[in-house]
């Protein structure tokens, strides 16, 4: 199967400080980069985990609060300067087109195209799909419009018994149509069934994204299963009323999240600058749902193929 896995660039809310950059994250696919919100620093952050620039062509933004797009203006920019061309396409609330027209006005010699998607806020959405991946939209509920994003692998071709291929002499063509679940029918006329040539294809992998919200069961039923999910826990259960106040998620909420939604592992972020140690937080959400783990700048989560996330 094809590489599928998260880097973390950013894990702060609000504020960056030396250890912790403001939100982003990069989905990678057999080396090609989706990126995820763009916090100051995101570039510095790319090269300093060797993820290349000019891979990526899609930039996913939840939200249009600084510390998920005060990094955009400059990627931008390196992008033109470092030489790449072409399509760059933004998913977004239509307002950052505004924010940024002006500023691109004034970078020497843009080279790209950038081409904006307005995100629906209202109803869950398919933003990209291509044949290997598909990433879908979904509202969250925040201070200002808020979208997840969920990416999900497209289903992959049944896998041949190689053991039938030999026996039948199955020709290229054919075994192209019984990968996709066709039967085969032999030259007097009897049918084979598919079941009994093919074994059954890796489950698709998925990784959840859902960050700047308050607990929202209404996305159990899209996140569903996921993987890996990342869910932001800005504050500990101890401060739940500012959680509130502030239109975040507590830790204990972002368990209870993964726990309904049957996910198969709980990583959480966005944390407030008042935890020094965020293993009060940890703490919090294991007491519900047992695999979580905080992030930290630089952490790289892959799915593999079993349906397991590791770091590394």
């Amino acid at each position: 199967m094809l590489p599928f896995d998260v880097t973390i660039l950013g894990s702060s809310s609000a504020t960056p400080s030396p250890e912790r950059f403001t939100t982003s994250q990069v989905v990678s696919q057999n080396e090609r980069l989706f990126l995820i919100d763009c916090g100051e620093g995101t570039q510095i952050q790319l090269q300093k985990y060797g993820k290349k620039i000019g891979r990526i062509n899609h930039i996913f933004i939840s939200h249009l609060h600084g510390d998920h797009i005060f990094g955009l203006p400059g990627l931008i920019s390196s992008m033109s300067m470092n030489g790449k061309k072409g399509e760059v396409h933004i998913y977004s609330h239509s307002d950052l087109q505004v924010i940024l027209s002006t500023m691109m006005k004034y970078m020497n010699d843009l080279n790209l195209k950038i081409i904006f998607h307005p995100l629906n806020f209202r109803r869950n959405a398919v933003v990209y799909e291509d044949s290997k991946i598909k990433v879908e939209s979904f509202p969250l509920k925040h201070r200002i419009p808020c979208c997840g994003f969920i990416f999900r692998e497209q289903p992959q071709d049944l896998h041949l018994r190689k053991e039938k291929v030999m026996e039948l002499n199955i020709p290229f063509l054919d075994r192209i149509r019984i990968k996709k679940g066709a039967d085969l029918v032999l030259s007097d006329g009897s049918v084979i069934p598919n079941s009994d040539l093919t074994l059954p294809a890796e489950k698709p992998r998925s990784f959840a994204y859902c960050t700047d919200t308050v607990m929202l069961e209404k996305i159990i039923p899209v996140i569903e299963g996921a993987d890996l999910l990342y869910h932001e826990a800005t504050f500990s259960d101890a401060v739940s009323e500012l959680a509130v106040k502030t239109y975040h998620s507590t830790a204990k909420q972002a368990a209870q999240i993964a726990l309904k939604a049957n996910v198969g592992k709980l990583i959480i972020g966005h944390f407030s600058s008042r935890y020094k140690d965020v293993n009060v937080l940890v703490d919090e959400a294991r007491e519900i749902f047992p695999n979580t783990y905080a992030v930290n700048d630089g952490d790289h989560f892959e799915i593999r193929k079993d349906n397991q996330s590791v770091s590394c």
